[in-house]
């Protein structure tokens, strides 16, 4: 709850040092105002605290999916210095949007109230409809912010919907309640029209805001027209907080009621990994290809849930942090290339390793990462997940998950093979000092869940 109360002052602050005619200062306030905010999250471990009538619970998975999305946008922040270059005039808005979405976030993961859910994916939502559309003078983000505002506002219809008719079926909004409700009735066999029809359009809901198929059709065209700073928070925050808090819904509530949802669900995450990764394939765009590469990874999380054991909890938490550094650093990067390059394409990427060789060589982990390879944190955060789907004998999908995977070596070799192999496209970018520490910081991480995975994998 400090968390929540520390971010919303920080982001009401923040909009009034917005008004100072020198807009450096703003990045390193922000950045103190998040390093206070992880920092006072972690203090309230071990120490489970409910608020609002048990709507809210600071327990430890709240505190460790807060600190994956706090952390992911402090090693964002750095990658907004052409912002600061060009004084933008609405940089305090764009920062303070930041911490209110955060404060969304928390929400997400920290709910024992489907209202409270709802009022977290909102706020978390409304803010990332205004970030996509932020370029003004760039079409393409017209579209995205208009598209995803369009689309993100029918979905949130349909959670809500859902919301309702489980409320209509079970009589209660708290998930712990609602498990009770939804066991004896499946036990029973005479499972409620009612808590069937809300159980599927919640998930209708939940499965928009994460990019699970076949509910990621905006994702690519959003994504592509996103301003790249914002596309990185985007891509690894939502989705961090969204699959925190879509397991929390199903293990608690939903647990003993598999036989409703288990199929529909297994069946979204094969999909989901084909439509991602054969997708990504055929991009020439690498933010297109990352919008795919984000679908793909939604899949290996939905394994996860799937799973329900005591190797899923820690699965998606490990997954979603080695993820989200990866992600940040890839797209961080692209952003410093764009802004020399002025191109989003593979071809951007050409020649890098000549001309910039710390970026082509933290862009090389990233990739590596992303594609399971051995040594970094995304070959782990893969390998827990199938331990805890083998736990459950979903082999078949372990299966279909391994070969998907192999797919992606192909799209992500491509960013590698451009930066060594090919004739540079242009000058040499040029890289602040404190985007340079976060790359660094990001690739030693990196390693360190790659090679000591035991220091984060049993931490819930």
């Amino acid at each position: 709850m400090n968390s929540i109360i520390l971010l919303t002052s920080f982001g009401i602050l923040n909009l009034f040092i917005g008004f100072s005619k020198s807009k450096k200062i703003i990045m390193p306030l922000v950045l103190l105002f998040l390093a206070i905010v992880f920092v006072v999250n972690l203090t309230g471990w071990n120490d489970t605290q409910t608020y609002f009538e048990r709507m809210l619970t600071i327990d430890n998975f709240a505190i460790a999916f807060t600190a994956v999305v706090v952390l992911t946008t402090i090693l964002v922040l750095p990658f907004s210095q052409s912002y600061i270059d060009q004084q933008n005039d609405s940089l305090a808005e764009y920062y303070s949007l930041l911490l209110f979405s955060l404060v969304g976030a928390i929400m997400m993961v920290a709910y024992e109230n489907l209202l409270m859910l709802f009022v977290g994916i909102e706020i978390l939502s409304i803010s990332m409809y205004i970030l996509a559309g932020s370029d003004k003078k760039n079409l393409k983000s017209n579209e995205a912010g208009l598209k995803y505002f369009l689309m993100g506002s029918f979905a949130t219809g349909i959670l809500l919907f859902g919301i309702v008719l489980i409320y209509g079926a079970t009589g209660t909004f708290y998930i712990s309640e609602i498990s009770s409700a939804a066991t004896a009735q499946s036990n029973n066999e005479l499972t409620s029209p009612l808590l069937g029809m809300g159980l599927l359009f919640t998930l209708i809901g939940i499965s928009f805001k994460v990019s699970a198929a076949p509910f990621h059709f905006w994702t690519p065209d959003v994504y592509e027209g996103t301003p790249t700073f914002f596309m990185a928070f985007m891509s690894t925050v939502v989705k961090a907080a969204g699959f925190a808090g879509f397991y929390k819904l199903m293990s608690v509530s939903f647990a003993g009621a598999q036989n409703i949802w288990f199929p529909t669900l297994i069946a979204m995450a094969v999909v989901t990994l084909a439509i991602g990764n054969i997708g990504a394939v055929a991009q020439n765009s690498f933010k297109r290809m990352m919008a795919y590469s984000s679908i793909s990874h939604a899949g290996y999380l939905m394994i996860a849930l799937l799973s329900f054991n005591d190797r899923s909890e820690n699965a998606i938490f490990f997954y979603s942090l080695a993820y989200s550094v990866s992600t940040v650093a890839a797209l961080g990067i692209l952003k410093l290339v764009a802004d020399q390059r002025d191109d989003v394409s593979y071809n951007a990427f050409n020649g890098l390793g000549r001309t910039n060789p710390l970026l082509a060589a933290v862009m090389t982990i990233s990739m590596c990462s992303l594609a399971g390879i051995p040594l970094t944190g995304g070959f782990f955060g893969k390998l827990f997940i199938f331990s805890a789907a083998l736990e459950q004998e979903l082999l078949w999908l372990i299966i279909v998950a391994i070969l998907m995977a192999a797919v992606g070596f192909y799209y992500y070799f491509r960013v590698i093979i451009a930066m060594y192999m090919r004739e540079p496209s242009g000058d040499r970018v040029p890289v602040g000092s404190v985007a340079t520490f976060a790359l660094i910081f990001m690739t030693v991480l990196t390693f360190v869940l790659g090679i000591a995975p035991g220091l984060l994998s049993n931490i819930l």
